[in-house]
């Protein structure tokens, strides 16, 4: 089946749904570092940068598609624009970015679809955000549901929750979240998806590097693949203050177990965390200067941090550390993408067979 990607960013999503046996046809975003390392790892799909408010770039997408069926719309559009407008402001223009979602799924009526976002979506304004989205769906005759899903319960070493939206057209079926594949004692711990990279205490390391031992573990096994070259595992250059201040903070504690006088710079919730190596982490974000390696003091390099998002280590981040940074944080880990996509499919598949 063929789908597209909406907001791809550096295509998580994405690449989860082609594990689960998906023909990405296109993947859009405005982000041109993004996109470069979308178009490296998506081989056969079209990398797009266009604006999604525009109806060119609808226009645009049918005629990269050509003769091939749409079948399955991703995307993981921005929400910022409701926290400021409100439910009764629901098509203002501030919002055009989720309601070219919307308008993409009336106009090509694939057979299902997926929005991911963040958790706190579906509290906004007390639920009326969510409730209209799944309003205008159902309008559209399409069964439709939406729930908070946890990355770890699929196999992926971190504690990321994702509101997804899944709806199935009207003609073929009903939407079904895939079932957890691990209970919380299963869960992978950063420690089994890490532990068998170098650590870069006497060299920072190289973009294009080797691995300094086999893997210790089945998730690692399963990031390798055939992989034979470790990509993107370059440690930051910390000053001998900052490791000094990491060295106080215990596996799996952050600020508070700091002395007095110490990192008192950054004093808020995530500030100076060092993850837990017996447990997931926490959910990587953007950034890179609040989360330290729970064994060694320095913040996780991107292989690292790809690793936690279930990224396998052939998939190879481009552009400057801050753009890999956000694309790393930003993405959906492709092993929850990945049970979405092979859900999906699956109740497409039966709902084909039963027409």
């Amino acid at each position: 089946m063929n789908a597209i990607d909406l907001f791809a960013g550096c295509g998580g999503l994405s690449k989860g749904f082609i594990d689960a046996g998906f023909d990405i046809i296109v993947g859009v975003d405005n982000d041109q570092a993004a996109l470069n390392t979308f178009e490296r790892n998506h081989h056969g799909a079209v990398a797009l940068n266009a604006d999604l408010s525009k109806q060119e770039t609808f226009d645009e997408i049918k005629r990269l598609a050509g003769n091939r069926t749409i079948d399955v719309i991703i995307a993981g559009p921005p929400c910022q624009g409701f926290s400021v407008t409100g439910p009764r402001n629901f098509d203002d223009k501030r919002n055009q970015l989720y309601l070219a979602v919307i308008e993409m799924v009336r106009q090509y009526q694939p057979k299902g679809f997926i929005i991911e976002n963040v958790p706190g979506m579906a509290m906004l304004y007390g639920g009326q955000i969510k409730d209209e989205i799944l309003k205008r769906f159902r309008a559209m005759g399409y069964n439709v549901d939406c729930k908070i899903l946890c990355a770890a319960d699929y196999g992926v070493p971190q504690m990321r929750k994702r509101l997804v939206f899944m709806g199935i057209r009207g003609d073929i079926g009903f939407p079904h979240f895939p079932e957890p594949k691990l209970s919380p004692e299963q869960y992978i711990t950063c420690r089994e998806a890490l532990s068998d990279l170098p650590s870069r205490e006497d060299s920072l390391g190289e973009e294009i590097d080797q691995y300094c031992c086999e893997p210790r573990t089945d998730y690692q096994r399963k990031m390798r693949g055939d992989c034979s070259v470790l990509y993107n595992h370059v440690a930051t250059n910390h000053t001998q203050m900052v490791k000094d201040t990491i060295a106080l903070v215990p596996e799996g504690g952050n600020y508070k177990d700091l002395p007095p006088g110490w990192g008192e710079s950054r004093r808020f919730h995530e500030a100076w965390t060092r993850y837990d190596g017996n447990q997931p982490s926490k959910t990587i974000d953007t950034g890179h200067r609040n989360h330290f390696h729970y064994e060694y003091n320095r913040v996780p390099t991107i292989r690292e941090n790809a690793r936690l998002q279930s990224f396998p280590d052939d998939f190879v981040f481009t552009g400057t550390r801050t753009q890999q940074n956000r694309q790393v944080g930003n993405a959906v880990p492709p092993l929850l993408g990945q049970a979405l996509g092979e859900a999906i499919l699956r109740i497409i598949s039966e709902g084909d067979n039963e027409l």
